[in-house]
């Protein structure tokens, strides 16, 4: 097997005697490490990359942080020195896989440098923080969050079990290569789904791969929506089929899976073909029925499951997320088309299904036909919901052909 190098990252002068431990574990499976310390006093033991040069890198001395006696300061200082080193350290070859152990403050500072690397390259964050709200440590990464049960904080026989777990995990990802083969590089697209959507795109999915496209379905789920639009501005997207906007619903309804107020406008701003459509805008999301809030309890509500509750969207809400995915497409440098399924925005959209509205759509449909800036986005409407299999197959082909062109001007 080949010598791998894992940066072993952390507060060496609290949690010393850990991550020795750590450290001779990593040496005894054979992987080399590459200590960073980002404690604010000495370390216990002699780092490779002292605290010293990940202060400098935000432009500070660890003298500096080590007088203020701010903790939280110095917490900041440090996470904005590592996101500024941790990525060099690894364009320069110093190390194939990252670690660190933590509470709530190490696993902040250390998560950030983590997100700035690369997908695919193991990121393993050992945390205190691991079995509640991850998402502000992970972000839009492939960062991997282990529990680490109790404490980081002595050697015990439940925190040497956790360790050493999490080391063997490490050193399987980085003594374990695919085998090198040839694969041929096909366009990717990446595409939006939600479970009532699903038929539409794994349509579009199957008809785009049967042409040659590779397609990443992303679960619109807000860190889905996220992740999506992070890959588009990273460059990694040759194509969008975004026929599950939902997010925004949640966005300004106050629903549990929004992505933020930047959702539409990676693909715009950047010029990737994108074909876009209003697949379940007819819905916000909650929880367990018990945790929707009171002000919407005379509102029209679905149990999707016993973890999952629906609600329907109203026409004013429709004509404000028409007017917003018309300001987020009218952004477009590149080609954008916007399709429009008349007959339903959703499964439970259609005639017979409990959100079947045709005044709200029509809300939404209006709202777009008014706002949508023609020189820079196309607007199609169709005569069929959105799960029919000829509107999943059109929207693939209208894609097709967009990018095509677009590889015909260039």
């Amino acid at each position: 097997m080949v010598t791998r190098t894992v940066a072993l990252v952390g507060t060496f002068d609290t949690k010393g005697e850990e991550y020795l431990f750590i450290r001779k574990l990593f040496h005894d499976v054979g992987v080399q490490t590459l200590t960073i310390h980002t404690g604010v006093f000495p370390p216990y033991f002699e780092p490779d990359v002292s605290n010293q040069e990940v202060a400098l890198a935000a432009g500070v001395t660890i003298e500096s942080l080590m007088a203020k006696k701010d903790r939280a300061y110095a917490t900041e200082i440090l996470a904005k020195g590592m996101r500024q080193l941790i990525p060099r350290l690894y364009a320069e070859g110093k190390f194939a896989g990252i670690i660190s152990f933590g509470g709530s403050g190490g696993t902040s500072l250390v998560a950030s440098a983590m997100q700035a690397l690369p997908i695919g390259v193991p990121k393993l964050m050992v945390s205190t923080m691991a079995a509640g709200d991850i998402s502000p440590y992970v972000g839009t990464s492939d960062i991997m969050m282990m529990p680490s049960i109790v404490d980081v904080s002595g050697l015990n026989s439940i925190s040497t079990q956790i360790f050493t777990n999490a080391v063997f995990a490490m050193a399987g990802m980085l003594h374990f290569e695919r085998p090198e083969r040839v694969v041929d590089k096909r366009p990717l697209i990446a595409a939006t789904m939600f479970g009532v959507t699903t038929p539409a795109v794994t349509t579009a999915r199957e008809y785009l791969e049967a042409r040659g496209y590779e397609v990443l379905v992303f679960h619109a789920t807000g860190s889905g929506g996220k992740t999506m639009e992070a890959l588009i501005s990273a460059g990694f997207i040759d194509g969008v089929l975004d026929l599950t906007t939902t997010e925004w619903a949640d966005e300004i309804v106050g629903g549990v899976l929004n992505a933020g107020p930047h959702r539409l406008e990676a693909a715009a701003l950047s010029g990737v073909p994108q074909v876009v459509s209003v697949g379940a805008l007819d819905m916000v999301n909650f929880g367990p029925f018990e945790t929707v809030p009171k002000k919407f309890d005379q509102r029209l509500l679905y149990k999707h499951n016993p973890t999952v509750t629906l609600m329907r969207t109203t026409r004013a809400e429709n004509q404000q997320l028409g007017e917003i995915i018309a300001e987020k497409l009218n952004k477009s440098i590149g080609d954008t088309q916007l399709i429009l399924p008349l007959k339903g925005l959703s499964g439970i959209d259609v005639a017979g299904e409990l959100f079947y509205g045709p005044e709200e759509d029509n809300c939404l449909f209006d709202a777009l036909r008014t706002h949508v800036n023609s020189d820079k986005v196309t607007l199609i409407e169709r005569e069929e919901a959105i799960n029919e299999p000829t509107f999943a197959e059109f929207a693939a082909q209208q894609l097709i052909d967009l990018i095509e062109h677009q590889e015909r001007r260039n």
